[in-house]
């Protein structure tokens, strides 16, 4: 019997499209996603992949704090859980597990966005309302 080892690789380039300047990116802070509250396909690439199972959540995906639990859901101005209050954007892409339902991930609440370019997108600017509480971006 003979046995030959494969290896194999897959490498990703972050899409940061809807980053504008890189003003900003070297304060980000660390929040946790509520992946319940996202899309897949939209706000996530869920991976079939047997041999790297892990899936990759997006950069650039508009978020809020959910004031219940303290984790970020999907930003929207209609909500009422405090998701319409816009916290800023994901800066870089997480990878998390199957099954996991949390993904620790950096926050950019400072900075400037291309609105039409933001996963999901495009965002309205005249649908964020700013203020002391909320990010500090500013849209192009």
């Amino acid at each position: 019997m003979s046995i030959q080892p494969i290896s194999r690789s897959s490498t990703y380039t972050a899409n940061r499209d809807w980053l504008a300047s890189l003003h900003g990116t070297d304060q980000t802070e660390t929040i946790t996603l509520d992946l319940s509250k996202f899309t897949a396909g939209t706000h996530y690439a869920a991976s079939t992949d047997p041999v790297q199972p892990y899936s990759r959540f997006l950069s650039g995906v508009p978020v809020g704090r959910i004031t219940a639990t303290g984790l970020y859901g999907l930003w929207n101005k209609a909500n009422t859980d405090g998701t319409q209050v816009f916290a800023g954007v994901v800066f870089a892409e997480a990878y998390f597990a199957p099954g996991q339902t949390r993904v620790p991930a950096a926050l950019l609440w400072h900075g400037v966005v291309h609105a039409a370019k933001v996963p999901g997108g495009p965002l309205n600017p005249a649908d964020v309302t700013l203020s002391p509480t909320s990010a500090q971006i500013r849209f192009v």
